[in-house]
């Protein structure tokens, strides 16, 4: 039976092996990277563990792919005698070894933001669970569409989540709906960040009903066109709304505070507790 359908399956072991008798010398390989490894580590899930391609050649153990993963449980465990599961090929020489790592991910979809939010609010994680309910209580759904009550940006409602926390992104979904009526694109990447921008740059200098009276005259095209003028990204955002919200006040912001955005660590630590707090209370 096994004979019918062998052109589709791969010749290969599953076998535990202990990480000291792996090797991850070949030149094909990239640097390892510490900075991943450790933080790996410190968000380590044994369900997320996968096994290691090892190319068995000469009696030697040649990791092809999972040197990561491999020294991500060394440094779990705290022992390099930790076993672990490996796919293990028989009959590759070097060449093939780098091909397959090479090529590995050419037919590979990668997940979209939007598809791997929905999965963690199917299992049930707060962030995303209070992110959306956060979007949801403005009549707004988090969609890949960017049709009228539609965002679209999954991953800058996170970003922003999680740099300036969830009352910086109530406030800034407030803001574009009081501002522009929640006219799709107004609900771009750039406009919300550019807007995080500003609010904590400013604090509470910067007034709603101002902010509402100057720019909901003004087209998110006109922004858009300001913005790329003066620089790429959401702080050429933050800077054209800056313009227009200074425009004939006689007190106008000052322009070095846009470019003091910097969170603290004493700062960021606040927003994760109260980030944890809005969890426990929302959900």
């Amino acid at each position: 039976m096994i004979e019918e359908f062998e052109n589709y399956v791969p010749k290969v072991h599953f076998e535990l092996v202990p990480i000291k008798n792996l090797v991850s010398n070949q030149d094909y390989q990239r640097n390892l990277s510490m900075l991943h490894v450790k933080k790996a580590v410190a968000n380590f899930d044994l369900n997320q563990i996968n096994p290691i391609k090892v190319s068995r050649r000469d009696g030697t153990n040649y990791i092809f792919n999972g040197q990561h993963t491999a020294e991500i449980v060394a440094m779990v465990s705290g022992s390099r005698d930790t076993p672990v599961w490996c796919m293990i090929y028989d009959d590759l020489e070097y060449t093939e070894e780098a091909d397959i790592f090479a090529n590995q991910m050419k037919n590979v979809k990668p997940l979209s933001p939007l598809e791997i939010f929905n999965a963690n609010c199917e299992a049930g994680n707060d962030k995303e669970l209070l992110i959306r309910c956060l979007v949801e209580s403005y009549d707004l759904h988090i969609s890949s569409s960017s049709l009228p009550g539609n965002i679209a940006a999954v991953a800058t409602l996170e970003g922003i989540y999680d740099k300036y926390g969830y009352d910086m992104l109530d406030h800034v979904i407030k803001l574009i709906i009081m501002t522009w009526e929640g006219e799709p694109k107004s609900f771009s990447a750039n406009i919300m960040n550019g807007i995080a921008r500003l609010l904590y740059a400013y604090q509470d200098n910067i007034k709603d009903d101002v902010f509402k009276a100057k720019l909901g005259e003004i087209s998110i095209k006109e922004i858009s066109k300001t913005a790329k003028e003066r620089r790429a990204g959401s702080l050429g955002y933050a800077e054209a709304m800056l313009i227009f919200y200074n425009k004939k006040m006689k007190n106008a912001l000052p322009w070095n505070n846009l470019y003091n955005n910097k969170i603290d660590s004493t700062r960021r630590c606040y927003i994760q507790k109260t980030n944890t707090e809005k969890n426990i209370q929302n959900l």
